[in-house]
């Protein structure tokens, strides 16, 4: 019976694995047609988020799920138009407001979807900020999910060196600068630090190197 019992839970996972790499497959292809740009973003902010969990030495499991909310988590985007997208990060507070519902949009679209239930608070909260200050419920330090805190970090890295817009872009030393900058405040400074060793840069940077009003303005994006 135990071993009954034991077949059959490991087929269920199988099972469930092999269903959301299918609805992944699905919904990233509607990302593509959207934007050939938000689909190369969303993969490399789930290759740097997994490369921050693995530094903090997240079990395996946790570290799949990461991945998983990572690649989905601009999935929201869908329902922004094209036009909002576009004018990022000069946009009206109308614009914003339409633009910032994405995190809300994305969790919306998952939450029937049985095999995607936990990677909802990662995708709902990535915007979350760790002084309390980001969107959408405005959730401060340890009360945003870890995963999310972990992609919040990977998705502004990304989109300081590859912007989906012309509009600004960063190097990598600038880049990670500024999330030095932001470790406390937009940031945890624990996944800012695992993330930093992740890239192979123990770098030591000052608070004050860069002005911090229109980086601060970034971190919200």
């Amino acid at each position: 019976m135990y071993m009954v019992t034991l077949m059959q839970t490991t087929e269920n996972l199988l099972y469930q694995s092999e269903n959301l790499d299918t609805i992944i497959i699905n919904l990233m292809r509607l990302v593509e047609m959207k934007s050939a740009k938000l689909f190369l973003h969303s993969h490399q902010v789930a290759n740097y988020a997994v490369s921050i969990a693995a530094k903090m030495r997240l079990p395996r499991e946790e570290l799949e799920r990461i991945r998983y909310a990572a690649i989905l988590h601009d999935i929201g985007h869908l329902t922004v138009p094209n036009a909002v997208l576009a004018k990022v990060p000069y946009l009206s507070t109308r614009e914003m407001s339409v633009y910032k519902n994405h995190c809300n949009a994305g969790s919306f679209m998952l939450e029937n979807i049985s095999c995607c239930q936990e990677l909802i608070p990662y995708i709902r909260y990535h915007h979350e900020q760790f002084d309390g200050k980001g969107y959408p419920k405005r959730l401060k330090g340890v009360n945003i999910p870890l995963g999310a805190r972990i992609i919040a970090v990977a998705n502004y890295y990304d989109r300081s060196i590859n912007p989906c817009t012309q509009h600004w872009a960063k190097i990598t030393e600038d880049a990670v600068r500024e999330l030095q900058n932001h470790s406390g405040t937009a940031f945890d400074p624990e996944v800012v630090r695992a993330f930093v060793e992740a890239m192979g840069q123990g770098l030591i940077m000052s608070k004050d190197a860069e002005n911090p009003g229109s980086q601060a303005e970034r971190a919200e994006r």
